[in-house]
Parts: C-alpha cells; sequence; structure tokens
C-alpha cells in the first residue's frame, strides 16, 4: 500500500491562518460592541433593492423595476474621459467642481431650463442624490418636518429619517395622474415644517408639473416661509413640451434645483449631478458636501463637461424612444382596461392593481414566481400607495411588451 501524500506547507499555513480568522471572528461576534446609531437603526429599506433582489434569482425574469437607461453612454463621452486620463487628469478638483464644466452648466441653465445664474451658483456632486443630501443637511434641524409626495422617491425618506428630521407625506391622486396640487401640500404644512420636496417630472409618478401649479405651490412656499428643492434630474425626459423649472418662477431665493446627467445621458455609473441656488445658501451646501465628498471624479468631471457642451442628438434620440416605450406599454393597458397614471415625462408609470384584491408586495412576489416580471409595490413609495406597481419604462421595447401584456393579465385573473 501506498501512503497518503502529506499535505504541502502552503496548505498547513492556509488551514491555520483560515483557523485563526475563525477564531477571531467567533471572539468577535460574543463581544458586546456599542450600538449603531438610530437613524440608522431604523432607517427603512428601499423596496426597490428588494425586489432586485428576489428578481436576480430567475435568470428569465423581465426586470421592470430598475430606472436603469437601456442605453450605453454616447461614445464622446467616453472619448472626453479616456482623453482625461491619457492626459492624467486625476488630481483633487475644487469641491463645487472645475470651472470649465460649471460655466458650461451655466449655459445649459439658462439655455434649457431659464435658469439664470452664474457659474459661482453651481455646484458639482455625485449624482443628484448626492445634491438633494447636501441641500438638506444644509437646511434641516433636528425634529424639522420635509413634506413628501406620496408616492415619491424613497431615498427622501432615507435621507430625511438619516438627518433627524421628520417626514410628512402630501398625497398625488390617480384621478390627477399623480399631479400634486397646492391645496393638497398646504394641507400638511404645520409650524415645524422647513422644506418641500417637489419632483418633476416625477419618479414613481411619470408626471409633470403643470407651470401654473409650480406658481400656485410657490405661493404657499411663500406663505409658510419653506425651503423649496425642486428635483428635476428628468428634465430632459418628456413626451410633449419641455418641463417647466421652478427657479425661474422663483422671486425670492427659496428654491434649490437639482440635475443630473445619469437618466439624460445614460451616465448613472459615472455619478455626476450638479445644483444650483440662490447664493446665501449655496455656500452652506459646499460646506455641508465638503466633509463627505472632497470633490466628484475628475475624469467623471470632464467626460459631463463633453456631455454638456458637444453633440445633443443622443438626447433627443433617447427621449424618442422612451416617448415609444410609454406609448407601446400604456396602449396595452388601455386596451385591456386597466387603470394607471399616464405619464408624461420620465420613464415610469404607476399601474392600479386594486382589480386583483390583492396586496401590493403579494402581487409583486407573484409576478416574480409566477409570471417571471418585476415591477415594484407601490408602498416602497409612500404609506399610501398599496393599490400600486411601478412599472419602468427603461427597458426594452420587447421586454416592456411582454411585461405589460403580462401584468394587465395578472390583474384580470387574479382578481
Amino acid at each position: 500500500m501506498t501512503s497518503a501524500a502529506k499535505p504541502s506547507l502552503q496548505y498547513c499555513k492556509t488551514c491555520r491562518q483560515s483557523t485563526k480568522l475563525l477564531a477571531i471572528t467567533q471572539r468577535n461576534n460574543s463581544m458586546t460592541s456599542p450600538e449603531a446609531s438610530n437613524s440608522v437603526q431604523h432607517l427603512p429599506r428601499s423596496g426597490i433593492r428588494r425586489v432586485f433582489d428576489e428578481a436576480s434569482k430567475y435568470p428569465d425574469c423581465i426586470r421592470l423595476e430598475v430606472g436603469e437607461p437601456s442605453f450605453t453612454t454616447p461614445q464622446h463621452i467616453k472619448d472626453a474621459a479616456q482623453a482625461a486620463l491619457n492626459s492624467d487628469f486625476t488630481k483633487y478638483t475644487p469641491n463645487a467642481g472645475i470651472a470649465e464644466l460649471r460655466e458650461g452648466l451655466s449655459q445649459k441653465l439658462r439655455d434649457r431650463n431659464k435658469i439664470l445664474v452664474a457659474p459661482e451658483q453651481i455646484v458639482v456632486t455625485p449624482g443628484g442624490v448626492a445634491s438633494v443630501f447636501s441641500s438638506l443637511t444644509a437646511l434641516l434641524n433636528t425634529g424639522d418636518e420635509v413634506l413628501l409626495a406620496d408616492p415619491s422617491w424613497p431615498n427622501y425618506l432615507q435621507m430625511t429619517i438619516l438627518l433627524g428630521a421628520v417626514p410628512v407625506f402630501y398625497p398625488l391622486r390617480i384621478e390627477n395622474d399623480l399631479v400634486p396640487t397646492a391645496a393638497d401640500i398646504e394641507a400638511k404644512i404645520t409650524s415645524k415644517t422647513k422644506v418641500l420636496l417637489l419632483n418633476s417630472p416625477g419618479n414613481p409618478s411619470g408626471a409633470i408639473i403643470p407651470e401654473s401649479e409650480l406658481v400656485a405651490i410657490l405661493q404657499v412656499a411663500k406663505k409658510h416661509n419653506l425651503w423649496v428643492i425642486s428635483d428635476e434630474v428628468y428634465d430632459e425626459i418628456y413626451f410633449d413640451k419641455p418641463p417647466a423649472s421652478l427657479q425661474p418662477l422663483d422671486e425670492e431665493g427659496r428654491v434649490i434645483s437639482v440635475f443630473s446627467f445619469s437618466k439624460t445621458y445614460a451616465m448613472t455609473g459615472w455619478r455626476v449631478g450638479y445644483l444650483t441656488g440662490p447664493t446665501s445658501i449655496i455656500s452652506h451646501i459646499l460646506r455641508a458636501q465638503e466633509p463627505i465628498t472632497s470633490c466628484v471624479n475628475s475624469v467623471a468631471q470632464k467626460a459631463a463637461f463633453a456631455a454638456v457642451t458637444g453633440d445633443q442628438s443622443c438626447v433627443s434620440e433617447m427621449r424618442n424612444a422612451y416617448g415609444k416605450r410609454a406609448t407601446l406599454v400604456t396602449k396595452i393597458l388601455t386596451d385591456k382596461g386597466i387603470k394607471f397614471a399616464q405619464p408624461t415625462g420620465a420613464f415610469y408609470t404607476m399601474v392600479d392593481i386594486t382589480a386583483s384584491g390583492m396586496s401590493d408586495v403579494d402581487f409583486v412576489s407573484r409576478m416574480i414566481t409566477e409570471n417571471r416580471v418585476a415591477v415594484v409595490p407601490g408602498s416602497a413609495f409612500g404609506p399610501g400607495s398599496g393599490n400600486f406597481v411601478r412599472v419602468s419604462l427603461a427597458s426594452s421595447e420587447s421586454d416592456l411588451e411582454q411585461g405589460a401584456s403580462r401584468l394587465a393579465a395578472a390583474i384580470k385573473e387574479w382578481a
């Protein structure tokens, strides 16, 4: 008989290291550590992420839950990034962003949003989410109330909780295609209200707030001395006329406007956004951003400059594609007699599932496991939106046609 081969010295060393690491881990787990902050412990997890994780278990699932453009970043933007790398443009930049980008953004805001601001009133941020968070950080004290739409992007709620503020929801009504009204907003204002958050074009509503309603909402903000954060990251995605920006209507300096490159140029992973507002608050927002983010990635800023100052045909091409997809989905839903909020911008629609007789969470789970279509429960966007599911229109036409057809059939069949 031959004796068994002896394990190598390297194998034994690896075993000893693994045993030592396991012992350390077990010891650490048995220790009592100080608790995490109350705000983090009570931070709700995004319902979108939960759906994403569940749908990822099924390779054949049609993914209509994430607002991720199906397009790739246009080539001239990628070329600018490569040129920045080749020229070693990889150092820190000013906290507010490189001068040429802020100048380009000032021109863009003037030409396309009718917002007249100097480059010094613009702050470049690591995505629109950072623009909102830095703004809220600069504005809020513990216990202040923030008015959020129901439904609205769940990150707003998370930010509010992290900052020790109190979320208060104002309703978006299906009979008004989820467009907010000044009256519904004012009904939720108290002596503790500090900030009103608007989103137009909206996620998840797909709604654009008409200019006349924006004027009325500003009058309410003036009456109650509120700051208004206007999230306009979908400003270039609309299906009829361009949406009105809020800031040109603001005569008192109470509006902070937020924009992003993510959806407009299919640059979600590049993480570049920007904000603008009155000079009086911009310096405070910069102070809030400094300890969190020294500056936005330098190469990404060069790419963003190429995006905003270069050929804009890619923007109109993507806009037209989203419009076709919205028409495709809404026609399928209409033909099947399904109730939904008519999208006029962004790339979402909220679909009413009341007829199914199911809760939104159960409905979504069944759609994934039985019909292989992932959508997001409405309750992920607000406590009063459980009769809906959100459908993202950012996927391919083929996926949208199959997904919308299966969704409509399920609402009817599961009733």
